[in-house]
């Protein structure tokens, strides 16, 4: 588990802090007495986990977008954060295929910014560049489990955008890197789930929805195998490995975090899992054809973060949708969700 006295009184700075992943982030960190200077847009959804669970309270925010590289240099510089932690992206397939453009800009050039940025602020010592478990390539029929010294690739933009965003990280790491005191890892984790998701088109958000107005659920792939987890599992094995990064280089490169000891589950399976855990059913409606494609199957082999960093994760895809679940129906309950959000950080933290 993450070491409280490492993070107290770290200065991090935190990228696309507004989003999903980077809200949970946030509020672990700074429970840990870190010092959090976040940089993102605001989330394109609503509801979303930023307001919801006060995240603006716990850290300083500054509105601006990875592609305008000056003013993304000038605020890390002003920030001197000790260590950074990349997150901001275009983070959805579907969304690729209607802006592709943009979706390479944000995630790879807007990836370069950030490294270029952080190579040129002094004081940034670790950089943890979150990338997907889709940056492999995959023909998404094998029963295969990616590794991280496997091919990168990718049919959708997202999913290419993403392996070009993993071979600009190794770009710098071996062009500028070399004998820095700067240390880079790129992160790949699985689908992840958790309260406070609302991105569009995916799983539970599309779930919760449904849910919270009475809809009927369209399922777009529903026999498509994923790593799912608990948003707090990768986010764990993000900053234990920032501080073993602190540490040591030796550990830089890259890092899966998938789930581990788990069965396979399909999207069918997930949904049926969510109902019968809500106690309430709804109507599903099964697709006649794929408006886009979507490789079948996905997993990962996260055997090296298990044995090299010590992380193992906590919580089984039952729990993992449980906690999920309980998150949604208080927040359609009208819960105020911060002491909730928190309380689910510390239960996890204590499991």
């Amino acid at each position: 588990m993450s070491n409280k006295d490492f993070w107290n009184k770290k200065k991090v700075f935190i990228t696309g802090h507004s989003g999903f992943k980077g809200s949970w982030l946030t509020l672990w960190l700074a429970s840990l007495g870190a010092d959090i200077v976040g940089y993102s847009l605001d989330p394109p959804s609503s509801p979303y986990l930023f307001e919801q669970a006060n995240v603006r309270e716990v850290c300083d925010s500054l509105h601006g977008t990875i592609t305008h590289y000056p003013f993304l240099l000038q605020s890390m510089n002003t920030a001197q954060p000790d260590i950074v932690f990349h997150l901001a992206a275009q983070p959805l397939v579907h969304t690729s295929y209607k802006q592709p453009l943009s979706t390479f800009e944000t995630n790879v050039i807007g990836t370069a910014n950030v490294l270029e940025a952080a190579k040129n602020v002094a004081s940034v010592k670790v950089l943890i560049n979150v990338t997907s478990d889709k940056c492999y390539e995959n023909d998404g029929l094998g029963d295969y489990s990616f590794q991280e010294g496997d091919r990168l690739g990718g049919y959708d933009p997202y999913s290419a955008s993403k392996a070009c965003a993993e071979l600009v990280a190794i770009s710098y790491q071996k062009s500028f890197l070399q004998d820095s005191t700067l240390r880079l890892a790129s992160v790949r984790a699985g689908n992840v789930i958790g309260g406070g998701d609302w991105g569009e088109g995916r799983l539970i958000p599309n779930l919760a929805r449904c849910y919270m107005n009475s809809e009927k659920l369209y399922l777009r792939n529903p026999h498509a195998v994923r790593p799912w987890q608990h948003v707090l599992e990768p986010l764990q094995g993000y900053m234990l490995l920032a501080e073993k990064l602190w540490e040591d280089e030796k550990y830089s490169g890259a890092w899966n975090f998938g789930p581990i000891n788990q069965p396979s589950i399909t999207v069918e399976k997930i949904v049926k899992m969510t109902m019968n855990l809500w106690k309430k059913k709804l109507e599903v409606i099964y697709p006649t054809s794929s408006s886009f494609y979507e490789s079948l199957i996905l997993t990962l082999d996260s055997t090296k973060a298990q044995e090299e960093l010590g992380w193992t994760p906590k919580l089984s895809t039952e729990e993992s949708i449980a906690w999920t679940v309980e998150w949604y129906q208080r927040c359609i309950a009208g819960e105020h969700l911060s002491a909730f959000t928190h309380q689910q950080i510390n239960a996890f933290i204590t499991k």
